[in-house]
């Protein structure tokens, strides 16, 4: 195992990524709202919050560094990339430190409980968690138009990446 230390002396250790916890998350609320967790559906979308949710069902760590890190408080005491399209990318590709983190791959490189994100000409606007992955078929679920094991090419959009999850890292 990898292992990172601060300047606290204090290691940071690989802890692994719960897939089966994701999937497991993704399938009760797919089609609902966690009460532990404020609905942005009105408030520029649920998306990105509902795939945090899922991320965070897999890796149990948040990474409270402020403005940069990932963390959901309450609805008013959050990282933006809890909620966030760009933000989570950002974090999971470029976290060094604890929670998840993630690698930009291509639909090859997916597996269930990795994120889509889907955009176009003027930018990333939705967050997509993988659930399943049959053959060349991806299979979604999201926020902000519930939806569980939606084909992702029912969707129409200009432009998708993918964002593998690698591990968790925690103190």
């Amino acid at each position: 195992k990898r292992q990172r230390q601060n300047r606290n002396h204090r290691i940071l250790k690989e802890i692994g990524y719960q897939r089966e916890a994701v999937l497991e998350y993704a399938k009760q609320w797919a089609k609902g709202r966690n009460p532990r967790y404020l609905d942005f559906e009105h408030m520029g979308g649920d998306c990105t919050n509902f795939a945090s949710q899922c991320i965070y069902a897999g890796s149990g760590v948040m990474n409270y560094t402020p403005t940069m890190g990932w963390y959901y408080s309450s609805g008013s005491n959050r990282s933006p990339s809890w909620t966030g399209v760009v933000y989570l990318y950002n974090f999971l590709t470029g976290n060094k430190s604890a929670g998840p983190y993630g690698v930009e791959t291509n639909e090859k490189g997916v597996e269930p409980g990795d994120i889509v994100q889907l955009g176009n000409k003027n930018g990333y606007y939705h967050s997509p968690v993988v659930v399943d992955v049959a053959g060349n078929n991806i299979l979604v679920a999201a926020h902000s138009y519930d939806a569980y094991m939606r084909p992702l090419d029912s969707y129409i959009y200009e432009k998708v990446r993918f964002i593998h999850i690698q591990g968790v890292r925690n103190w």
